[in-house]
């Protein structure tokens, strides 16, 4: 392979080092989805602010959803380069509207750390394969998409819990 520095652009598939021949395979069939799958559809989509369920179900037919995520969960068990094909190919398409990377690289790794086996059993194949589709829900008024900002908290009272907050 050429070093980095020989390459065109990043678009040159195959030029920089740390993929494998796999993942470059990999790589054209993601572009060929976003190319035939999600950039006809973007501009709709943009005007309805949402993409359709259809989408999410054939990126996940396409082993786009969760690519990291274990085989015995519908996954593809892709490495740590294969997430990042898919979030390359998404950028240059310019189709920034499906939430591909917040669902499967932000919320599933919560739900897989921290769900009990019931809910990793339940909701991971079903996100992997887009019937579920995820996103996060944690802001509050002052606070945007700052976690750190974020001021409402609960606190254990007895038996019961005390949420202080708003939304």
């Amino acid at each position: 392979r050429p070093e980095i520095a020989q390459s065109n652009t990043m678009l040159d598939v195959g030029n920089r080092k740390i993929f494998s021949e796999e993942h470059d395979m990999f790589r054209e069939s993601v572009r060929r989805f976003f190319a035939e799958e999600i950039a006809p559809h973007h501009s709709e989509w943009e005007k309805a602010g949402q993409i359709s369920r259809e989408a999410w179900e054939k990126a996940g037919e396409n082993g786009l959803l969760g690519v990291n995520t274990a085989e015995k969960f519908g996954g593809i068990g892709g490495d740590f380069l294969s997430t990042m094909i898919v979030i390359e190919e998404q950028m240059y398409s310019n189709c920034s509207g499906p939430g591909f990377a917040l669902h499967s690289d932000i919320v599933m790794p919560y739900l897989a750390h921290y769900g009990t086996p019931e809910q990793i059993e339940k909701f991971i194949p079903a996100m992997v394969s887009g019937k579920c589709i995820t996103a996060i829900a944690m802001t509050e008024p002052g606070a945007g998409s700052d976690l750190q900002g974020v001021r409402t908290n609960a606190k254990k009272d007895g038996d019961d819990w005390i949420l202080n907050g708003s939304k």
